[in-house]
């Protein structure tokens, strides 16, 4: 621990420092905006930045080294380790993402009169049965929160029954709906279908943030598909990068031509494949860039989705499957703007992709009203941020 404060400079932060944590990658990928906008409000703090999983902090190296003043993995939630950060940091205000709560965490900086907010916060199907069921324990740890601005009225009502003072409560809206537009011209979306063997006119189903069990369904529907669309090349990219030799694996072995990323380069300029594994953190994103269907992983199997505003931002048709429960009310939007489609095994998900992959007319209505959904909500950022400059400690 105390090498990874000296590598990431810890031990030379002062004070008036703005702590701001994510759990992870979806956490990171949300909070830039947010992390970017404090850095310009809010010119007489430094921001430090923590994570609690590795590709958390890839993600948070790659995206945020300018922007903060040093990235590193949150403590343990153990007495000794948590005052030993807190007394190194010394931070003015903290801010966590989302969730990733923990009980000492939070006491410290309580015992400290440090205050802490809780934004972009929501509260799953899952996570609100489970706050229920110990709401005593649960209410006394969510007190210690300063503020807790809610993603929505639904988040905002949970939190209450759960015990939090409506004083406390605010609705923000969702930082998610505030990522910056990508924009890519038609030279770079050919640069990057080059760069993976992709031939300009083949058309292109990517399955972003996938998880074990789902691939194989993909893969049903994906026999069909190439009957009807033998160009057709399927982008698959698992949630976790270490699955991709298994991933591509399960692909080989059904006769397809499957290849991951890493090894592209090794592979003759004029042979093209059925099927590219992504094993690279971080791309995902743009990658939606150059497809001409997007299912969001995570939804066919019941790990609760991802998120299917970055294919929305590109204006691209989407598809995901019936546990959306991380993303229930933003689906929801997509699903009532017509901008999604919603399939409950492969048969279905082969059936909406050969729509959207056959019907162009039909794939460009959809995306655009992914487009729509995605602008028409934005602005979480900004009251986000007044929120957290109300809680300032004076200077």
């Amino acid at each position: 621990m105390l090498s990874c404060f000296k590598r990431n400079k810890l031990h030379e932060i002062k004070q008036q420092t703005l702590w701001i944590h994510a759990l992870s990658v979806g956490e990171v990928l949300s909070s830039v905006p947010l992390v970017k906008s404090l850095a310009q409000d809010i010119s007489n703090k430094r921001i430090v930045f923590s994570v609690s999983t590795k590709t958390g902090y890839e993600i948070a190296c790659k995206l945020l080294p300018e922007t903060v003043d040093s990235i590193f993995f949150f403590p343990y939630d153990l007495c000794f380790s948590v005052k030993l950060i807190a007394k190194k940091i010394d931070p003015s205000i903290v801010v966590i993402v989302e969730s990733d709560i923990w009980p000492n965490f939070l006491f410290e900086m309580k015992n400290r009169n440090i205050p802490v907010l809780l934004v972009n916060a929501r509260l799953s199907d899952r996570s609100f049965k489970g706050y229920k069921r110990f709401s005593f324990f649960v209410k006394k740890i969510l007190s210690v929160f300063d503020k807790i601005c809610a993603q929505s009225k639904q988040d905002a009502e949970r939190y209450l029954i759960i015990g939090v003072p409506p004083e406390k409560l605010t609705i923000t809206g969702n930082i998610k709906f505030d990522q910056d537009d990508i924009e890519f011209s038609e030279v770079e979306t050919s640069a990057l279908k080059s760069s993976m063997r992709i031939h300009p006119e083949r058309k292109i189903l990517l399955a972003g943030s996938t998880h074990n069990g789902e691939e194989s369904l993909i893969l049903e529907a994906f026999k069909k598909l190439k009957k009807h669309l033998q160009s057709l090349v399927l982008i698959i990219a698992p949630r976790d990068p270490k699955r991709a030799a298994s991933v591509c694996e399960i692909y080989k072995s059904a006769g397809y031509t499957a290849i991951q990323l890493k090894n592209i380069a090794e592979v003759n300029p004029d042979q093209e494949s059925d099927v590219v594994i992504i094993d690279i953190i971080g791309i995902l994103k743009k990658l939606y860039s150059i497809a001409d269907a997007a299912f969001i992983g995570g939804s066919l199997v019941k790990r609760g989705g991802h998120n299917p505003l970055e294919p929305a931002a590109f204006a691209k048709p989407i598809i995901f499957g019936p546990d959306m429960s991380n993303f229930a009310e933003i689906s929801g939007m997509l699903s009532d703007a017509k901008a999604a489609k919603q399939v409950f095994d492969a048969e279905e998900f082969y059936e909406a992709a050969l729509t959207l992959l056959e019907d162009e007319k039909a794939a460009v209505k959809m995306g655009k009203n992914a487009y729509e959904v995605f602008c028409d909500n934005k602005g979480a950022v900004d009251k986000t941020v007044d929120e957290i400059v109300r809680c300032l400690p004076l200077l």
